[in-house]
């Protein structure tokens, strides 16, 4: 039996912590009452505590700051390689 991978955008992992963060909800309770697995949930937290600190996380930000951060990023090697031709 082959499960689907789901797909959560920015706003729903966001919102996940948060539960979990600032409403002291347990990872467990949150996983069982959204039917989301503990795995990616605890990834989902110590990658926007991370962020906060200002660590890039791995993979695709999730805070605005570390999505704003990226994309200037990309913006100064982009830069840096037109200067350089």
């Amino acid at each position: 039996m082959n499960k689907e991978r789901r797909i959560f955008d920015t706003t729903f992992i966001l919102e996940v912590v948060k539960l979990i963060k600032e409403q002291g909800l347990s990872v467990s309770q949150v996983c069982t009452d959204l039917s989301i697995g503990e795995t990616a949930v605890r990834r989902w937290v110590k990658q926007v505590e991370a962020e906060q600190l200002g660590i890039s996380g791995i993979g695709k930000p999730l805070t605005v700051e570390q999505q704003r951060i990226r994309q200037l990023e990309l913006e100064n090697r982009q830069l840096k390689s037109d200067n350089d031709s």
